[in-house]
């Protein structure tokens, strides 16, 4: 595909520092090159902060594979009546349903070394004979891999789904009748959902490790340090099929720790499905609290987005 990954999120949040600190102890590394900016462990600086009245998505940066992409998705905004700019290898557009500045830039594709298979036993399948789970010898820190995917709300949904996909050309994945499209620009099952809401504001991103126990062991360490900041988990999603744990950021945000999505290298082999409602939200774990599905300060994001 001529998009090829998620690049990096500029998050904005009204204090910017203990921000920072909360990313810092979920595992992501300080840049080098920018005292804002934070960094996974395969995919660079992936993650920045900017002081913003109300804690949204400022923009987001994906990568293509060479100027001509860029040039065709020119020509898709164009027929699409929608405003952008193409200058040093660089295009711009605004989604106006979630406020989103995105950028398309010719970046490299993001390479990842496999991780190796951890020895699970199963029934009849004794592969790890004599030796303790790799899982639970782990002691360092846990390092997310990657940025996978932003979860934003957008106050015109339909308009964001037709900006994503037929504008910068993302492919609809998945569909909750609606509500919400889940889009990738990877072969990641997704990279993008834009859900419907009242007011523009960062959802949740996602992070990637290596398996389901670095879920846990990741959401363990953070909320040793702090139980408050649990919101859901440990779970596997229905759409996606991903293990999550989810958890909340000093400015309302949810930060994910997730491993084993739903991986689509081949378009014709998968099948977008229409989901009604919650269902597909999670095959088992507990159930969403209801600060999840509609986070604690919307009414407070609605007066502050009122207001600015």
């Amino acid at each position: 595909m001529a998009l090829h990954r998620l690049v990096s999120v500029t998050v904005g949040v009204p204090d910017v520092e203990p921000t920072l600190g909360y990313y810092r102890e979920f595992g992501l590394a300080a840049s080098a090159a920018n005292p804002a900016g934070l960094c996974t462990v395969d995919g660079g600086e992936q993650l920045k902060f900017e002081h913003s009245p109300v804690r949204r998505v400022l923009s987001l940066r994906v990568g293509a594979e060479d100027p001509d992409d860029l040039a065709r998705i020119a020509r898709n905004l164009d027929r699409l009546e929608i405003g952008h700019s193409l200058s040093g290898g660089m295009l711009t557009a605004h989604d106006r349903g979630t406020g989103a500045k995105v950028e398309v830039t010719v970046a490299p594709k993001l390479a990842q070394e496999p991780t190796p298979t951890p020895g699970y036993n199963g029934p009849g399948s004794v592969v790890r004979d004599g030796q303790r789970a790799p899982g639970v010898l782990r002691e360092g820190p846990v390092r997310p891999r990657k940025l996978g995917h932003v979860v934003m709300g957008s106050i015109d949904q339909e308009y964001s789904q037709r900006f994503f996909n037929e504008g910068i050309g993302f492919k609809i994945s998945d569909n909750v009748v609606g509500r919400a499209a889940f889009m990738r620009c990877s072969t990641d099952h997704h990279d993008v959902l834009v859900q419907k809401a009242p007011v523009q504001f960062l959802h949740h991103t996602s992070w990637q490790v290596e398996d389901v126990d670095e879920v846990g062991r990741g959401a363990s360490a953070m909320l040793e340090a702090d139980p408050a900041r649990h919101v859901w988990g440990l779970g596997r999603h229905h759409i996606g099929s991903n293990f999550f744990w989810y958890l909340r950021d000093p400015a309302g945000n949810f930060s994910e720790y997730y491993s084993d999505l739903d991986c689509i290298v081949d378009d014709a082999l998968w099948k977008p499905e229409v989901f009604e409602g919650a269902k597909g939200l999670y095959n088992w774990g507990p159930p969403p609290p209801p600060s999840f599905l509609k986070p604690d300060d919307l009414a407070a994001l609605m007066t502050g987005a009122h207001s600015s």
